[in-house]
């Protein structure tokens, strides 16, 4: 019976198979013809949670995954080919799926015949989405869990996932959880993130930091070097000491004028001199668009809360509720009690970069970080992160074999796609990330 390394790969929001297109075919042409003893490379690329599907949140998106990689290993069994190892990479949505994933296989004991290998992530929104301080953020904030379904609502942290109502996104990142142990069986563990322009899922996310070096790049002074080998890939990074920061040469008015974009669609933008009749056209387009994608945001979000009042009335429910009566009943330790009650000992909050533990300790002073927002605005680069957004930072950040790599896209309006080469057929700037790929197909240990 042959040995097969399973790589498993998992689409984002919205998406379906044909956005990791590109992905597959780099990973087949670097490890799919190595001979590495007796193993062989198979390549799945999750489908069974696409399009539409995809509102219906990280669990349930979990559960469809895990249960297509079951039904592919037994499959590959009957051909005389034995899954022995297994690696697995997200992107966006996907990562949030895939570590949700491997707490059902572990759960499942699947690790115990399986090793486990790589796991990997591109531009995942490991502490859900956070708020910035713009009028934008709050007006996402207050639609994306109305508009997204389940999936919204945990995008934002709203929902009360467990028995004890805690987001998903906290019990996933928390060290007393399956969904955690079974993180850190992996070997390698790899983290790709947006440095900049990623407008869907930002650094301090992607990136798993309370803090983001690049938001004002363009005048810190900030030291990039780049790998000579990836193109677009952080090799290292320095941030001089404020006096040395430096301001970037403002352009004249008209080159300004030709290099603007409408916040238009791709396929909707246009080069000077049409931009200038698109900008003409905005009070028109612009609420038609705005009102289009309401609606439909609206239908599709209706649709996904029918489908899952249908899934939690079929046999499946015992499953789910099975796996998470396990962990919240069985697994719940004597520190989580004291978290969640509050007549408990208080537990010391995670630090926040820059507070000083001496003002912490005294709960009548003002810490030094609200002080010094009483008297100016943080900047629109940097989170307003919460209790649980903070404390998933810590928690996973403990993990020793975490690495995190960086994309750096200058000039493009949304990296989101970029990092992975979603589309490159529609869009040729999609290639620009293919330097990314390959930097994962590289240290992808078969």
């Amino acid at each position: 019976m042959t040995d097969v390394h399973l790589l498993v790969l998992i689409h984002g929001m919205w998406g379906n198979p044909s956005h990791l297109a590109h992905m597959n075919k780099i990973i087949r042409e670097v490890k799919g013809e190595v001979e590495d003893g007796d193993i062989e490379l198979e390549v799945l690329v999750a489908e069974t949670n696409k399009d539409e599907s995809t509102y219906d949140g990280i669990d349930w998106g979990g559960e469809r995954v895990a249960e297509e990689i079951r039904q592919k290993t037994a499959d590959l069994e009957k051909e005389g080919r034995k899954v022995t190892r297994f690696s697995v990479t997200g992107y966006s949505l996907g990562g949030l799926v895939a570590r949700y994933v491997i707490g059902v296989l572990h759960q499942s004991k699947f690790f115990e015949t399986v090793q486990p290998v790589n796991f990997n992530t591109l531009a995942t929104p490991h502490i859900g989405i956070p708020r910035f301080p713009s009028t934008f953020s709050s007006i996402s904030a207050f639609l994306g869990p109305k508009l997204l379904s389940r999936s919204g609502e945990q995008f934002f942290c709203v929902d009360k996932w467990s028995p004890r109502g805690r987001p998903l996104v906290e019990v996933l990142a928390d060290p007393d959880r399956i969904f955690y142990q079974a993180l850190i069986l992996f070997p390698n563990i790899r983290i790709y993130a947006n440095a900049i322009n990623d407008l869907t899922v930002p650094y301090v996310t992607s990136g798993i930091s309370a803090e983001n070096p690049f938001g004002d790049y363009e005048k810190n002074g900030i030291k990039i070097d780049f790998h000579e080998k990836y193109e677009h890939v952080i090799k290292s990074y320095s941030t001089p000491p404020l006096s040395s920061a430096t301001t970037k040469e403002p352009q004249r008015w008209f080159e300004t004028i030709r290099n603007m974009r409408p916040p238009l669609p791709p396929r909707f933008q246009a080069k000077f001199p049409l931009n200038l009749a698109v900008y003409a056209l905005l009070p028109v387009l612009f609420p038609t668009l705005i009102c289009f994608i309401l609606i439909r945001l609206s239908f599709q979000s209706h649709q996904s809360r029918g489908r899952l009042r249908h899934l939690e009335a079929q046999s499946t429910r015992e499953r789910l509720v099975h796996i998470i009566g396990k962990l919240e009943s069985e697994l719940e330790s004597a520190a989580v009690d004291l978290y969640d009650d509050p007549a408990g000992t208080p537990i010391a909050a995670s630090p926040i970069p820059g507070a000083d533990p001496a003002d912490e300790a005294d709960p009548t002073k003002p810490t030094k970080r609200q002080d010094e927002k009483s008297r100016s605005k943080p900047p629109p680069y940097q989170p307003l992160l919460t209790p649980v957004q903070l404390q998933c930072i810590e928690n996973l950040n403990k993990i020793p074999q975490l690495k995190k790599e960086r994309a750096f896209f200058e000039g493009i309006r949304n990296s989101h796609a970029v990092i992975v080469c979603r589309d490159p057929k529609a869009f040729k700037q999609h290639l620009e990330g293919e330097g990314v790929l390959r930097h994962w197909a590289d240290h992808f240990e078969l």
